[in-house]
């Protein structure tokens, strides 16, 4: 983030303590700056460190570093710098897409090397090496001028691979330019398998045998699935393979191994990347019982479930973590004290309000740099009642529910004064035709021809986490509806708790770590029914809102429920746990 949330802590006097906490008091001899945990991720979403993400996973691997150095971890993040950042505007109601150019260099990246990523038939490809050290971790990063957007082309097209097997082998090479070899691989989604690749390739080629090879990586590898459905992931062809990935294998036997993989001639990465990782873990209690996940064998793939957390110095406003630390509701390492549901029965609401209002300004000062939907900047009254909606504008995630009922909309927000503000990335490329784009579309021109929604209800464009975190402080209810059984986790429910928001939400994700969860729940056995629950919900929020006794009880019993799971240390103490056995002394 650009810092405005963001508030300096004392570093952790004892990180041994930290590590006793977890039974793990061994573990620095496991992981030391030689030896990090490293961390491979296709997408970093960390605008303070010149890295736009698409989404969550980007969020959410910026948020892991974080912790990590708050903790004084040795942990390194590899991923690719894109030199495209997308940005999205609006124009008569049609988003549009623009790019802005940058280097590392402009966030203060150190260049350290080059890379050569060989492809069959064609010119080596010159990967420029930049390193960003930032306390016990660091950012090891690859990049070139044609190394294109996140996530562009088709998702099993030659340029995704391309980009694929950069950030594998020339991330894992960058470990070695660096002195630094890993502790432990981390595979965050399908796409950073090539790095464990990579790692194979180079056991084999100091004498490990294959066999005894992938014993030792799977050992040291953690496949981390952050989606429901297998079936969206990747998938290459031999000829890809040929061209983009055995060029970069020196051991025959490694290439005899994965050709073994392929079936019908195509090789799924989840299935490499299931075949290559002892440990596997879903990102929420839901996702790691319903994800449907199969090996090569056919056998369903069981995953451990390691739900997010969030880095509350960077989500939650200053004066409400600081709040927070100084009543002892969380300790130094941000973890809920054994006492916290006691102390939080004993907050009144009235410094609680004083947050909100303080969240508002903060909210406004954001607007004041922002566009809406018409090219216009908005601002919201001080004593209005705000529903908000940020997420990204995905069919699954059903931005549109709200508007289902226009006339039940507006009365509500006629009722209580009310605003409603939406933001969030809309998948690119889109047209009239295709399902997400046309509902959209519904939704914004019915805003339009309405005199009263055009006054009250405004999508915010070029979503980012600046406008993600103003909008978490600043708005009274947030409204997180997702088909139930497609939300991963997602973390913006714990960002708007953390921060006093009322969450009215269907039971999914890292919601329904919780059961039954504490939340205003949407439910309903149809989609009708859900949307009669929603105006309920919000019905019942607004009611909240304007009774001190009934707000200060919910934020209370959400507090209560989600502080344990918001808590990126919580996390990565999760992490550490299921990695680091005590008796596993590799």
């Amino acid at each position: 983030m650009s810092g405005k949330f963001s508030i300096n802590t004392q570093s952790i006097e004892d990180v041994a303590e930290f590590y006793a906490a977890i039974e793990r008091g061994n573990l620095r001899h496991k992981i030391s700056p030689e030896r990090p945990y490293v961390y491979v991720t296709m997408e970093v979403y960390d605008m303070k460190n010149g890295i736009r993400g698409a989404g969550g996973l980007g969020v959410l691997a910026a948020d892991t570093r974080r912790v990590a150095e708050q903790l004084e971890i040795p942990f390194v993040t590899l991923t690719p710098f894109y030199q495209e950042e997308r940005h999205q505007k609006m124009n008569t109601l049609i988003p549009y897409d623009t790019a802005v150019k940058k280097t590392p260099i402009d966030f203060g990246f150190n260049e350290i090397g080059e890379v050569f990523i060989k492809v069959s038939d064609a010119p080596d490809a010159v990967l420029n090496i930049y390193e960003k050290i930032l306390g016990s971790t660091r950012f090891l990063t690859m990049t070139e001028p044609e190394f294109g957007q996140l996530y562009s082309g088709d998702s099993s097209g030659d340029h995704r691979l391309y980009q694929m097997v950069s950030l594998g082998f020339g991330g894992y090479a960058a470990l070695k330019m660096s002195g630094l070899k890993p502790a432990v691989i981390q595979l965050n989604e399908t796409a950073t398998v090539f790095a464990t690749v990579a790692r194979l390739d180079e056991l084999c080629r100091n004498g490990m045998n294959i066999y005894e090879a992938i014993v030792y990586v799977r050992k040291h590898t953690l496949f981390t699935n952050h989606t429901l459905v297998q079936a969206a992931d990747s998938e290459f062809t031999i000829n890809q393979f040929n061209k983009f990935v055995f060029p970069n294998i020196t051991s025959p036997a490694l290439k005899h191994y994965i050709r073994g993989l392929f079936k019908n001639g195509c090789l799924r990465m989840s299935n490499l990347a299931i075949e290559l990782a002892e440990a596997k873990n879903g990102v929420s209690r839901l996702h790691a019982r319903i994800a449907e996940y199969y090996d090569l064998s056919g056998e369903r793939v069981d995953f451990k479930a390691v739900t997010n957390g969030i880095d509350m110095n960077t989500w939650i406003m200053p004066g409400i973590l600081e709040f927070y630390r100084n009543t002892e509701i969380i300790d130094k390492f941000d973890m809920p004290s054994n006492d916290y549901l006691e102390i939080l029965e004993k907050v009144e609401p009235d410094l609680l309000r004083e947050f909100k209002k303080m969240g508002r300004v903060i909210l406004n000062k954001e607007l004041e740099t922002r566009k809406n939907q018409y090219g216009t900047i908005i601002q919201i009254p001080d004593d209005a009642m705000l529903f908000e909606f940020k997420r990204r504008f995905v069919e699954y995630k059903r931005p549109w529910m709200p508007f289902e009922n226009i006339e039940e909309l507006k009365a509500i927000l006629r009722d209580n004064d009310a605003h409603y503000i939406m933001a969030g990335m809309m998948p690119g490329g889109m047209s009239t035709g295709d399902r997400t784009y046309d509902r959209i579309q519904e939704m914004l021109h019915a805003i339009a021809d309405d005199e009263f929604l055009r006054e009250r209800v405004h999508y915010i464009t070029d979503y980012d986490e600046n406008l993600s975190a103003a909008m978490s402080v600043g708005s009274d209810v947030s409204i997180n509806v997702p088909e139930v059984g497609w939300e991963a986790c997602g973390t913006s429910f714990m960002k708007d708790i953390a921060n006093l928001t009322l969450l009215i939400s269907t039971n999914d994700g890292g919601v329904a770590d919780i059961e039954p969860p504490a939340v205003l729940e949407v439910k309903g056995k149809t989609y009708d029914e859900e949307v009669a629950s929603l105006y309920d919900q919000m019905r019942l929020a607004a009611e909240m809102l304007r009774d001190d006794e009934k707000w200060i009880a919910e934020i209370r019993r959400q507090l209560g429920a989600y502080l344990p799971i918001i808590s990126g240390t919580r996390m990565m103490q999760d992490y550490l746990k299921f990695l680091f056995k005590p008796e596993n002394n590799n």
